[in-house]
């Protein structure tokens, strides 16, 4: 009597039309996030290129590893952000530093301070100018700041990506939005988004 071939175990890899489709409909839909992401991070088109090229294979080679159906926008920028540390930021031989002290005068507008305490303000001029001055901020609070309002994402799911607590998440971003204030104040007065105060 002939034996039936034995079941594979449950472990065993993802068949490989499976798993290219599976990235495709969960990973590859978030391209154009990953993409504006790294050009903030990186500074400029052809390094946000090579940024996401290599997280999206990065992703694939792991996509094991990923629990679909759960936050792959997340899971990928994760990804992302490390292949950025790794590679670019290895380019620079010493730290960003930032004195606080600089930041606190631009605390924030008094004009929309306490309408607007999420930065929703930037949301009526992110124009060239305004992602200009998010290019020159220091990477951890740019990458806080374009995660949040930028991208839109919650203090949680920045937390996780950054790998910090959430306490942090909100900190950084209270110094990103004043170091982004400040480099803006002169061109918002200009373009009439507030009133100057008089001289």
């Amino acid at each position: 009597m002939a034996e039936s071939s034995p079941t594979p175990p449950a472990s065993s890899p993802v068949p490989l039309d499976d798993k290219r489709a599976s990235f495709e409909r969960e990973a590859l839909v978030h391209l154009d996030v990953l993409y504006r992401v790294a050009l903030r991070l990186t500074g400029n088109p052809s390094d946000a290129d090579d940024l996401v090229q290599e997280t999206m294979l990065k992703a694939y080679r792991a996509w094991e590893q990923y629990e679909q159906g759960t936050n792959a926008k997340a899971w990928l920028l994760t990804i992302l952000r490390h292949a950025f540390i790794n590679e670019y930021r290895r380019r620079t031989r010493h730290p960003e530093t930032v004195d606080v002290d600089t930041i606190e005068p631009f605390a924030v507008f008094s004009e929309v301070q306490d309408e607007d305490p999420q930065g929703a303000f930037f949301d009526k001029i992110v124009d060239d100018q305004v992602l200009q001055a998010i290019d020159q901020l220091p990477v951890a609070f740019r990458e806080t700041l374009v995660l949040s309002d930028v991208e839109g994402m919650s203090y949680q799911e920045i937390a996780g990506i950054l790998q910090v607590p959430v306490g942090t998440v909100k900190s950084r971003l209270f110094r990103a939005r004043q170091l982004l204030q400040g480099k803006l104040y002169d061109y918002a007065v200009e373009m009439g988004y507030i009133k100057g105060t008089p001289a």
